[in-house]
């Protein structure tokens, strides 16, 4: 961590308990960053939070730090049962539930207090078994624990702190109404330490925290400019068909060594992955298609430096904290001038520096005026290069199974019966015209009606239609008076 995005102030200074101030130790942490500086006394004081600060500038640590002496230093509840957490961290998302996790095992390895994780895509009965047998903290996101809830896996009654962590993104997300569904399982807020933490304390945020929290102290660390100001930002403007090549280029001249990609949809991250696979550089997209398992691979590869390219939309770009990003590519502009923001703050974490390239492409070059009115800066423009080399097509997609609509013998489905069988047309049914008129040639050389003197095929004709006529009603048809002759 950069000394310049540290305070003043120590963790020793703080008078924290032993095992915890251990754990401290043992996650080389000493001075307190901003939000750490101007939250802990006062939750430490017993005081609810609602914390303004983006990933990266140490909120994790500092709702872990709270959360840890709290449950240290107070009693556990007379009535707890053995399937009944007394912390409950709620994430918007599972890699930020496995990250607080990952953090909460460092900082709490001497407390004696077990955790426990709660998120869906990964074995059920092995987290319900888990948790039936009793955790101290639990880490989850609203889905699961809902499920496990209901279930009654899960025992809320006495949690004695509560953790908000990305509130802002619960609400993206369409996860408040399932946050407050959690919240009213809860203990009154004036029975547990509250702590929420935003990258924007909105009006729909502080509405949240003032309805569910016991009087929380406002506390706004406005990291905007501190990000913009470490990362080197440059954009260019290529064409829709420039753009593949260029990132090629850039990426095989710069060899970033962990590198971020942005673009605005799934399918284009998907597209972006095949390109750079075809082109000899490691790179996966990452998405809610995904599934857990190799997401958590993903992340797990990207730490450890073996995946050199992450490409994702802007939910990879919120509740992620990964260290040592060097370069963030905005092959897509983002639409909203705040998560330009979220995406350079990958980079230039915890008071480092970064580098940050966007394409300004024909697509979505409008945005970038809102971006830098936001910003308050121009962002340096450089030039495509005229040169920028060939580069290898991925190969197209092969899709598996039958084509939408098709028969196996290629032909254009016309309907279906439940039985999966082709509908067989009653001999009596209406005809369309094509048909009728393929048929009439073939029944005027047969039936009675070809007893007709004098061959009158007008005659012929009209006498089968009111036979049909009759049939569909239901009434057989009357003998004309040649028949009953």
């Amino acid at each position: 961590m950069s000394e310049s995005h540290l305070t003043d102030l120590s963790f020793s200074s703080l008078h924290l308990p032993e095992a915890l101030q251990k754990g401290l130790a043992d996650a080389s942490f000493e001075r307190c960053t901003p939000i750490q500086a101007q939250t802990l006394p006062l939750a430490l004081a017993g005081m609810d939070i609602a914390g303004q600060a983006q990933t990266g500038t140490g909120k994790t640590a500092a709702f872990l730090v709270a959360m840890y002496a709290r449950l240290l230093r107070e009693p556990v509840p007379a009535a707890r049962t053995l399937n009944a957490p007394r912390a409950l961290i709620i994430a918007p998302t599972r890699e930020l539930a496995v990250q607080i996790h990952r953090d909460a095992e460092v900082l709490g390895s001497h407390t004696g207090l077990s955790l426990g994780l709660a998120f869906g895509g990964v074995d059920y009965e092995k987290q319900r078994h888990q948790l039936e047998q009793g955790v101290d903290i639990l880490i989850g996101t609203p889905g699961r624990l809902i499920d496990f809830y209901k279930q009654r896996v899960v025992d809320l009654r006495s949690v004695q702190v509560l953790v908000l962590d990305e509130a802002d993104r619960m609400f993206d997300l369409g996860f408040i109404s399932d946050i407050r569904y959690l919240l009213r399982r809860l203990p009154e807020p004036t029975q547990r330490l509250n702590l929420l933490f935003s990258a924007t304390l909105s009006h729909r945020v502080l509405e949240l925290a003032y309805e569910h929290m016991n009087d929380p102290k406002l506390v706004r660390i406005e990291p905007d400019k501190m990000t913009v100001d470490r990362v080197r930002q440059v954009i260019y403007f290529p064409s829709n068909e420039e753009k593949p090549r260029l990132l090629v280029a850039l990426l095989k001249q710069m060899d970033p060594r962990r590198s971020m990609i942005f673009v605005n949809t799934r399918r284009a991250a998907e597209e972006i992955e095949r390109l750079l696979q075809a082109n000899g550089i490691k790179a996966e997209a990452i998405s809610g298609d995904v599934p857990q398992r190799k997401r958590l691979r993903m992340l797990r590869d990207f730490h450890d430096g073996s995946l050199a390219c992450l490409i994702g939309t802007d939910v990879a770009s919120r509740g992620l904290h990964i260290p040592d990003v060097s370069h963030v590519f905005n092959y897509d502009l983002p639409q909203d001038p705040e998560d330009y923001v979220h995406r350079i703050g990958r980079t230039a974490r915890a008071g480092a520096e970064g580098d940050a390239i966007s394409f300004g492409c024909e697509e979505y070059v409008m945005s970038l005026p809102d971006i830098e009115a936001y910003i308050g800066r121009k962002i340096p423009v450089v030039a495509v290069p005229a040169d920028l080399p060939e580069i290898a097509q991925p190969e197209p997609r092969r899709f598996k199974g039958k084509p939408h609509g098709k028969h196996r013998d290629g032909g254009r489905r016309r309907g279906h019966r439940d039985n999966g069988q082709r509908a067989q047309r009653p001999p009596d049914s209406a005809q369309s015209p094509v048909e009728a008129s393929q048929a009439e040639p073939e029944a005027a050389t047969s039936g009675p009606e070809n007893a007709a003197p004098n061959g009158d095929q007008q005659q012929s004709r009209r006498r089968r239609r009111r036979r049909r006529r009759g049939k569909r009603s239901g009434d057989a048809p009357q003998p004309t008076p040649l028949q009953s002759e």
